[in-house]
């Protein structure tokens, strides 16, 4: 299983380059960072930087989205990426929460993420494809190789996922609900003539090495809000109807708004509402141990990638305790 590690685009951009060169020394497979422009530095221009100054490591978005760049501008900077840098981008893709938010817009359709996904893949792999009725084709790109890893969470984009998509992103670290999540992408793929093993499953949640679990539930319990804002638009369509696992949906009960300003950070003001138990499911928290025994659950039930959400006041300890001891146990 490989480890990653995901960032926000927090200036000095420069400091982002020196995270994801330490990554790669300890042994990261992954540099992920968040993709909203109005509340964090331009993604793929940092991605430019940490490849030039990385041998290995593969960048990648989690997540973009179809709706602020247009998909062939999406494609056409991965493609540039790969030519330069030899084919070590990904990109992770969702309909697009803060980054449209924030501009007052909402989220695509998932008609929208499905087209989208099925542009980027193709013109980002050198095909040719059709978007908006017009046949195109990057035909500079044919060494270009690029995969499109959808994060979802409602039934719908997990079917999308699986038909489309070359991986599925779940951001929690809870194994019943990844079982469930993981099932879904499969059904689907197999419903759509495709291998359901072909597909690459990624979870990516806080991880905090230490001891002191309270401290560490306080720095990680932003965790739990900012995945109740993605599952309440589909509690709102679907309600409690057994669409989603009855443990992602009931918690988010006591939500009361959410303030993108406070966005991934710890110390949210907006998450006092997720319990304990939460942070506990969808975080990797404790000593290494704990880290170790959750990611080996993880791994068995397919997940090909545990990506690290690396936002809280440990950032150091935590990635040097991953290069010594976790990544070795799963590499």
């Amino acid at each position: 299983m490989d480890i990653g590690v995901v960032l926000q685009n927090d200036p000095p951009a420069l400091e982002i380059v020196e995270w994801a060169k330490k990554a790669e020394a300890a042994g990261f497979s992954h540099f992920w960072t968040f993709d909203s422009h109005v509340l964090w530095q331009e993604p793929f221009v940092v991605y430019s930087a940490i490849l030039g100054a990385t041998e290995r490591i593969v960048v990648g978005p989690m997540v973009t989205n179809p709706g602020t760049r247009d998909w062939t501008v999406t494609a056409s900077t991965f493609a540039t990426l790969n030519e330069m840098y030899g084919n070590r981008t990904v990109c992770g893709i969702g309909r697009g929460d803060s980054a449209l938010r924030v501009l007052g817009l909402t989220p695509q359709t998932l008609g929208q993420l499905r087209e989208s996904v099925l542009a980027i893949k193709g013109l980002g792999n050198g095909e040719k494809v059709t978007v908006r009725g017009q046949e195109l084709q990057l035909a500079w790109a044919a060494d270009s190789r690029l995969e499109v890893w959808v994060a979802a969470y409602g039934p719908k984009a997990l079917a999308i996922t699986g038909e489309v998509g070359d991986g599925f992103i779940l951001q929690l670290a809870d194994p019943d609900i990844a079982e469930w999540m993981i099932k879904a992408v499969r059904t689907a793929a197999a419903k759509a003539g495709r291998d359901p093993d072909a597909i690459k499953f990624c979870v990516a949640a806080p991880a905090y090495v230490g001891d002191d679990i309270e401290h560490q539930r306080e720095q990680t319990r932003w965790f739990g809000g900012m995945v109740g804002n993605h599952v309440a638009d589909i509690v709102a369509r679907y309600g409690s109807s057994g669409a989603l696992p009855q443990a992602l949906t009931d918690y988010i009960k006591a939500r009361e708004g959410y303030d993108y300003a406070e966005h991934g950070r710890a110390g949210n003001s907006h998450t006092a509402f997720v319990p304990d138990e939460i942070v506990d499911r969808f975080c990797v928290l404790g000593p290494v141990e704990a880290h170790t025994k959750k990611l080996a659950e993880l791994k068995d039930l397919g997940v090909d990638q545990f990506a690290v959400y690396l936002q809280h006041d440990a950032k150091d300890e935590t990635l040097a305790a991953y290069g010594r001891h976790v990544i070795p146990a799963f590499t």
